[in-house]
């Protein structure tokens, strides 16, 4: 028996309706949530397929020395790539926020 496949009419309601109110707002702020959300899945298939590489590598250690060294080095890779995760997010919501937002100048209201 074939999958059924999803698409967009069998989505979250929610999800649908949020969409349709970024679309409505704005579709570069849509297109911006989009590429967040693709990146924040990207990454954590990437870490999720790294932390069972490394469940491997504890269950093949033989000494525990290897097993710190495995640790050490999965510890040090995981902290790397979150900084880096955080660093690209943190830009990804920087260049997607509109320009500085303007300060009120109280000399144009009138008396």
């Amino acid at each position: 028996m074939a999958k059924p496949t999803t698409d967009a009419s069998t989505s979250h309601p929610a999800e649908t309706a949020l969409l349709g109110m970024l679309s409505a707002v704005n579709p570069a702020t849509t297109k911006a949530w989009l590429d967040l959300m693709q990146e924040s899945a990207r990454f954590m298939t990437t870490r999720l397929q790294q932390d069972v590489e490394t469940q491997k590598a504890l269950l093949a250690c033989k000494s525990p020395a290897e097993l710190m060294q495995v640790q050490t080095e999965f510890f040090k890779t995981a902290a790397e790539q979150y900084a880096d995760y955080t660093t690209r997010l943190f830009k990804g919501v920087a260049q997607s926020a509109p320009g500085k937002p303007t300060a009120r100048k109280y000399d144009d209201v009138p008396l």
